[in-house]
């Protein structure tokens, strides 16, 4: 039996149109991340490896998974790059019910031993449904440790972009490097030209000065919050921890699935907002924008951040005609179909085109290159 053909007998029909022919020159990294898990059944019924190959999992005994948990969060990552929704959520079932992969959700000692990283957090966002009680306590230090290490390599590039555009016209006595006018500095320093040194002397450096805006701009980010969409929901939770707190935007947080629940009150804390979230379940994107519409009170300072997968679970006709509803209201749109550091998306294309041609651009963008087209769309 042909490995590939092994697989689709593992995942029925999870594996229809996914799994790689056999002449597929990247059809390794499939029987890699199927065999670190599936592997170790057919090693424990007497089974040997293809082609006498060695694999993650080949060397160990059924319903045990003895690498270290780094190992198992790197594999993880590898399954949900490379499978759709419904198989990722299937192998990580088998790899609970059925492998043992038990010590990454039930035993604290297990997660204190690892380093909080973003993988990790995905993973354990990913699993929560599965999570002991006894964990939550490592989750939260985890969900705490990649929040912290996130807002401060995004929040200086964030608000730089959102706290005004640099005004080329007046200068500012506020010192702000970002802010330095060349130009002008040279102009105005001309008198302190030392011929000796061919050097000017700059007793007055010139800074610009930021443009502020008057009256806030309401922005709702509506976030699908279904499995495939963790890495950006973790963005997402960041990036409203750092608008919460600006003066020149009213934010309103919006988490759905096939329910819509509003937690701005969670805004400002990054933490307890991925501590709540609850991924999974269906879509139903049509809803959450429907109710976006009935929150906006001022469309013409108003902006809708859509971040989903597209995958709407419900009738297509009925998210088109919401965003239709909202463009034709002046309201400032756009959907993402990633929120990430790598803005590598995977999304329904074909209900990304219809929402782009009734009026919503869709992209994906980091949080740095969204607060960018925040801040250029507010700009008046």
């Amino acid at each position: 039996m042909r490995p590939t053909d092994r697989w689709r007998l593992v995942l029925g029909r999870y594996a229809d149109g996914r799994l790689p022919a056999a002449e597929d020159p990247n059809g390794s990294r499939y029987e890699a991340a199927l065999d670190y898990l599936y592997g170790r059944e057919y090693a424990g019924r007497g089974g040997r490896a293809d082609d006498g190959a060695e694999g993650p999992g080949q060397a160990l005994g059924p319903g045990s998974l003895d690498p270290s948990a780094p190992s198992i969060v790197d594999w993880l990552g590898e399954v949900r790059e490379l499978f759709p929704r419904e198989t990722v959520e299937t192998i990580e079932r088998h790899a609970l019910d059925r492998y043992g992969l038990t010590e990454l959700v039930s035993d604290p000692e297990v997660l204190a031993r690892i380093e909080p990283s973003e993988a990790l957090l995905k993973t354990l966002l990913s699993l929560k449904g599965q999570l002991n009680p006894a964990v939550l306590g490592e989750v939260r230090r985890v969900v705490r440790a990649v929040v912290e290490d996130l807002r401060r390599r995004l929040e200086n590039e964030i608000r730089q972009a959102l706290t005004g555009r640099v005004s080329q016209h007046r200068h500012s006595p506020h010192a702000v490097a970002a802010n330095f006018d060349p130009r002008g500095t040279i102009r105005a320093n001309l008198r302190h030209w030392d011929a000796d040194s061919r050097r000017i002397v700059v007793e007055r450096p010139l800074f610009f000065q930021r443009n502020t805006r008057r009256i806030p701009w309401d922005v709702v980010l509506l976030v699908d919050q279904s499995g495939s969409m963790v890495g950006s929901v973790i963005h997402s939770a960041v990036m409203a921890g750092i608008l919460a707190g600006l003066p020149a935007y009213r934010l309103r947080l919006v988490v759905f699935d096939t329910s819509v629940v509003d937690l701005t009150d969670l805004a400002g804390d990054p933490v307890e907002l991925l501590m709540t979230v609850q991924l999974g379940g269906g879509t139903d994107i049509a809803q959450a924008v429907t109710y976006a519409e009935q929150a906006i009170e001022n469309p013409d300072r108003a902006v809708v951040v859509l971040v989903s997968d597209f995958c709407e679970g419900g009738a297509p006709s009925r998210l088109v005609a919401a965003v239709r509803r909202l463009v034709e209201a002046r309201v400032t749109t756009i959907g993402l179909a990633a929120l990430d550091g790598t803005a590598h998306p995977s999304y329904d294309r074909k209900m990304a085109q219809q929402l782009a041609d009734v009026g919503m651009p869709v992209a994906a963008l980091t949080p740095g290159r969204l607060a960018e087209w925040l801040a250029e769309v507010t700009a008046r």
